[in-house]
């Protein structure tokens, strides 16, 4: 584990800490004892501890902290008190030794016997997405749980080049190293501007949850926010769907993928929404029309499209070749996605993509007689 030197003036001075033990004697027990309470003070922040000691309030000395006398309950208070002071020390020093700051919150919960999270990046990144792998299918994609182990193992392999070695401390975490796990990104892995964007903002993640648990005393990343790719025009132009659809394709695979996104174009169905597109989702309405009425996947919100000629073509095209509820039998988003960018060369147009379609689906409204000639 490598650890970067990144120590402030602020960070090398030694906190303010004080340790107060006391009774309650307003909460006196049936037996006439009292519960010995601590209390710890750092930086400022106090936090409560309980005991398990019972002190008998007639033997306490509030100014000294201690019980007085040499009675069997003075004596075990006494030793009581002498092993926490002990213990919380000793987790003091441990604590500041691993973060580099210490709190009164780090301090109980090591005292109580809370596990300590991950003081090094990678053990964080890995905790992180073990959670996430869990709420895969609940209320997180498997798609976004690839995606942080694709992360994981960019910055893996950026630390092993960097520092040789398999992780580095969080606290050690600094602006040189942002920017060089970015044009490591650009530069080693070749990745593209959006691409890259998507890694370091999932690196930012992982340091705002070491800021949220308490295991950074700041967000080194908080204030940086990865460079974005300038905006370009998503919405297909008529002249390329057009081609798209005049175009005669000589596989079968072919053709499904641009039926499927034709249909998706007049319909705004994104491939999620498009594989899950079954029987009960389609609705006859009073005056005969024919409707989809579907939950988007992503947002979970009520999609109503109304099926005009092409798709409803589409469908008809397709009809033989179901067996089971589903209207389509849609190809997964790596392999179509593949095929689009085939069509699209054979085709003579620029990339096309199921998410631009989304933006162009009322752009055909008005010349659909045409595109329906130049497609049936």
């Amino acid at each position: 584990m490598a650890t970067i030197n990144n120590k402030s003036d602020k960070d090398k001075k030694r906190s303010t800490f004080a340790i107060l033990f006391y009774i309650n004697r307003t909460k006196i027990r049936k037996d006439g004892m009292c519960q010995l309470l601590c209390r710890l003070s750092i930086d400022g922040e106090a936090e409560q501890i309980g005991t398990k000691i019972s002190v008998n309030p007639a033997i306490w000395e509030p100014e000294e902290g201690r019980a007085m006398g040499k009675s069997q309950n003075a004596l075990q208070v006494n030793k009581g008190i002498e092993e926490i002071t002990k213990r919380i020390n000793k987790h003091y020093q441990e604590i500041k030794d691993s973060l580099g700051f210490v709190t009164a919150e780090l301090v109980k919960n090591a005292l109580k016997g809370i596990a300590q999270k991950p003081v090094t990046l990678m053990k964080l990144f890995e905790e992180h997405n073990l959670e996430f792998k869990k709420r895969v299918g609940v209320d997180r994609k498997k798609e976004a749980y690839d995606l942080y182990c694709v992360s994981y193992n960019h910055l893996l392999a950026f630390i092993r080049k960097k520092y040789e070695a398999d992780d580095v401390t969080l606290r050690s975490l600094n602006l040189d190293f942002y920017e060089s796990y970015d044009l490591f990104l650009r530069t080693d892995r070749g990745l593209q501007q959006k691409t890259v964007h998507q890694h370091l903002y999932n690196l930012k993640k992982i340091t705002k949850r070491a800021f949220n648990q308490g295991t950074l005393r700041r967000d080194p990343y908080m204030k940086l926010f990865p460079e974005l790719p300038p905006l370009k025009s998503r919405h297909l132009k008529l002249e390329d769907l057009e081609k798209l659809m005049q175009c005669k394709l000589d596989r079968p695979n072919l053709c499904l993928a641009r039926d499927l996104f034709v249909f998706s174009t007049f319909t705004g169905l994104c491939h999620a929404d498009l594989t899950k597109l079954s029987d009960e989702h389609i609705i006859t309405a009073e005056d005969g029309s024919l409707w989809i009425h579907i939950n988007r996947q992503k947002t979970d919100t009520e999609c109503n499209v109304r099926l005009l000629e092409i798709p409803l073509k589409i469908m008809e095209k397709y009809r033989p070749q179901k067996n089971d509820k589903h209207i389509f039998h849609v190809y997964g988003r790596g392999y179509m996605g593949k095929l689009l960018r085939e069509i699209a060369k054979k085709c003579g147009i620029g990339h096309i993509t199921f998410h631009c379609l989304r933006h162009t689906r009322f752009v055909f409204r008005l010349k659909i007689s045409k595109l329906q000639d130049c497609f049936f």
